[in-house]
């Protein structure tokens, strides 16, 4: 009995060590990686909603990228369900009924696609409800994660970050190819019905997180609140105020306000070169895992660049990079005698590691922007900048489609959109002086590490973060 008792407990740590990275499995910590690995899964939809309001509202690639801008709404102004939850308790708590509305909402988002809508507005509403959902459990788990990583050690707060995206990376994975595969076999709306039962899983679970109820003397509650909120703000306009943070901020949204052409392409894809949706899967599964060698080349070669050095090369060398989609839209791939499938497997893969290396930086600089005393409200803000340039670029790119008249048949005109988005993305250049002149990570105060793998990093691939905050142009089939 002694041995198998020495024997468990060696498995118990072996466990606690190597998958929890050194942190106690509590029904807790299970209950918010859950939340994280939900957010991943929901991507088994993804490619279902973009051949819904392809083949079925037939949308134009103009619509659809529009329609993409649009419901990005939820994540610019995540900082605000931040404040109301803290701000507005539901039966004495801040952080288990949102997380149980939350899974609410995005259930309704998804039996809503999958029954009652038959219009463009309509899928517009559902899609946005599925992203203000996302959101909302989104900024929930991210407080819980900053409140359970300022009582522990700068180390085993990195490795928590790490353990709950690595979570939904997971959820992420494992839905990529089954994105693709189940459409081969089921219709969208039947991967609708199926997608909403994970939301579902967050409304059980929501039970499991350690809350207590907050004072029962409401007044004096609701007046430390208020005080608390009012000076969090005017620490907040004090931030945003000085040069040295909001030209960054500006830096970052022209960054990502450059239009996109991924609907434009999703549709010459598939209606040009005919992939099946089963192949599409296949190329989720390759950009995801091409996304992790992206973080991994980064955290591993390049943290300690300077801002003005990365953002500059990776700039330059993904515009570079992403030009050879030319080959692609003008079939001259075929002329050097490579498959459309191949070349667009491998260009994704490329494409896919040297975007998220351009990324990454953005989490970096918006981590060591953020002073003491507003971190987490400051840092979710400059994100929601960089989500709205997201929207915007979306939004030009449907411009750019609808000028060049691009539709779900005519592609005459797509190498001249592949030309513009890619020189586009040189935009940003002339004002990287706007950048602090210096190391990125080795100059972070010890406080922010924990707050840049927040889980707003566009290449989790959860369903809503992936449609609407901006990617790496490499997503080229999607």
């Amino acid at each position: 009995m002694l041995i198998d008792s020495s024997g468990l407990s060696k498995v118990r740590d072996s466990v606690k060590a190597k998958i929890f990275f050194g942190h106690q499995p509590s029904t807790e910590l299970i209950a918010i990686l859950t939340v994280y690995f939900v957010q991943g899964i929901l991507g088994l939809a993804r490619l279902a909603v973009t051949f819904f309001l392809k083949d079925e509202l037939l949308l134009s690639p103009a619509q659809v990228s529009a329609l993409f801008g649009v419901v990005a709404l939820p994540w610019i102004i995540k900082p605000v369900f931040g404040f109301i939850s803290d701000g507005l308790p539901i039966f004495g708590y801040r952080r288990r009924p949102y997380l149980v509305l939350s899974g609410i909402l995005g259930a309704i988002s998804w039996v809503s696609l999958a029954t009652i809508v038959h219009t463009s507005w309509a899928a517009t509403v559902a899609i946005a409800l599925g992203s203000l959902s996302v959101a909302v459990s989104d900024v929930i788990v991210d407080s819980l994660v900053v409140e359970r990583a300022r009582a522990e050690s700068q180390a085993e707060a990195g490795s928590l970050q790490s353990l709950c995206w690595g979570t939904s990376a997971l959820g992420g994975l494992i839905t990529a190819y089954l994105s693709g595969m189940l459409l081969e076999h089921f219709t969208t709306r039947t991967i609708f019905w199926i997608t909403a039962l994970f939301p579902l899983i967050i409304c059980a679970i929501a039970w499991l997180i350690s809350e207590s109820p907050i004072s029962k003397d409401a007044n004096e509650s609701n007046n430390t609140n208020f005080i608390s909120i009012k000076h969090q703000l005017g620490q907040l306009r004090q931030a945003i105020s000085q040069k040295t943070i909001w030209l960054p901020t500006a830096f970052i949204f022209i960054l990502q306000a450059t239009p996109t052409a991924d609907s434009a392409f999703f549709f010459f894809t598939t209606n040009e070169l005919h992939f099946q949706p089963e192949f599409l899967g296949r190329v989720r599964l390759v950009t995801s895992a091409a996304s992790l060698i992206g973080v991994w080349i980064f955290q591993r070669f390049l943290k300690s660049v300077s801002f003005r050095v990365i953002f500059g090369w990776s700039t330059v060398i993904s515009a570079v990079l992403g030009m050879t989609m030319l080959l692609l839209v003008t079939h001259t791939n075929r002329v050097l005698g490579i498959d459309d499938h191949w070349f667009s497997l491998g260009d994704s893969l490329v494409l896919t590691v040297m975007g998220q290396i351009a990324y990454m930086p953005i989490l970096v600089l918006a981590a060591r922007l953020c002073p003491a005393g507003v971190e987490a409200t400051l840092f979710a803000l400059l994100m929601s900048v960089s989500n709205l340039g997201g929207m915007v670029g979306y939004e030009f790119g449907a411009l750019m489609m609808h000028w060049l008249g691009i539709t779900e048949t005519n592609f005459e005109l797509l190498w001249l959109l592949v030309i513009i988005t890619n020189l586009s993305t040189l935009l940003p250049l002339p004002f990287l002086n706007w950048l602090p002149d210096g190391n990125s990570q080795t100059e972070i105060p010890t406080s922010q590490p924990a707050l840049a793998a927040n889980g707003e990093q566009p290449f989790v691939p959860d369903l809503m973060s992936e449609l609407m905050l901006r990617e790496p142009e490499s997503e080229v089939v999607e």
